[in-house]
């Protein structure tokens, strides 16, 4: 109970500065929705630990359920990792190219 309550505080804090972050202007709307939803799915998953315990030894799974939301949230971890190199190797290219461009126009 203690740990449900923790977390729920840690979310609450998280919410509230993804919303002074958007009041601010910090962040889109679409990275705002996003993040919310995401904190709202957490503090649900913690407020139904027990119900999702249940669920999930019937889908036959030997670990609890906040196991599997850990594995689940590494899997999506390393999901956006592999994203964010991609596109920080995209703008690698992209700065190369620039900067060739640039480098001949100089020359000219």
């Amino acid at each position: 109970m203690l740990q449900q309550l923790v977390a729920l505080i840690v979310i609450l804090f998280f919410i509230f500065r993804l919303v002074f972050l958007k009041k601010n202007k910090k962040i889109a709307a679409g990275e705002f929705i996003f993040w919310l939803v995401f904190w709202f799915l957490a503090a649900v998953s913690v407020l139904f630990l027990k119900s999702l315990d249940r669920l999930v030894a019937g889908l036959g799974f030997s670990a609890s359920a906040i196991n599997i939301l850990v594995y689940i949230a590494v899997v999506v971890l390393f999901y956006f990792n592999f994203r964010l190199r991609l596109k920080v190797e995209k703008m690698d290219k992209d700065i190369t190219k620039l900067t060739r461009a640039l480098a001949l126009d100089e020359k000219k």
